[in-house]
């Protein structure tokens, strides 16, 4: 019970703090990571990667995933619950109050102040995910050059060339994960 009650506080504190979408949870996770011991760095960047390839938002598949992995379908229910709750009862109470200050300049303020935040959390979950993924220990000097050239690869491919830039980002993560196979990625 005390597991399930951690849960669902630590994705509350996520769903509460992490404005500006799913990418934005990833400090609140790298954090948990550091203080629980629940998953490592490595596992939330595999997490990062199914969570982007399945459908629903990644900060909900990711909650989910770690409610899973530490407390069972128990766990992933609370974790999910304990991301989403924040936002329900935000929406609820901007929407009773929003009607009235809809023409606010301090109501605007804050909307358009809430951007540069955001965008820092995803931008700053962004550098993270770049460490995990290029650098083996999180090191300049291990450098990870498969990663490295398979990014390469795909943004040339994706923002370059004429014949494969229009193709389903779906192909492109099918095509990464069969790369990542075949070249031995995990090792």
């Amino acid at each position: 019970m005390t597991l399930y009650l951690r849960l669902f506080w630590e994705f509350f504190k996520t769903g509460l703090f992490a404005v500006g979408g799913g990418m934005a949870t990833l400090p609140f996770l790298y954090d948990i990571s550091d203080r629980t011991g629940w998953f490592t760095h490595t596992q939330l960047a595999d997490m990062i990667a199914v969570g982007e390839s399945t459908p629903g938002p990644i900060g909900v598949n990711m909650a989910t995933y770690v409610g899973y992995l530490t407390g069972g379908v128990g766990g992933a229910v609370v974790a999910t619950v304990g991301l989403v709750a924040p936002s329900v009862i935000v929406i609820l109470s901007v929407a009773a109050f929003l009607k009235a200050f809809r023409n606010s300049r301090y109501v605007a303020g804050a909307f358009y102040g809430l951007r540069p935040a955001s965008t820092a959390m995803i931008t700053a979950a962004g550098l993270t995910v770049m460490r995990v993924a290029f650098l083996r220990g999180g090191v300049w000097g291990g450098l990870a050059w498969k990663a490295v050239a398979l990014a390469a690869a795909l943004l040339v491919c994706t923002r370059v060339l004429k014949t494969t830039k229009k193709w389903h980002p779906i192909v492109w993560i099918g095509v990464s994960a069969l790369v990542g196979i075949a070249f031995d990625f995990g090792a």
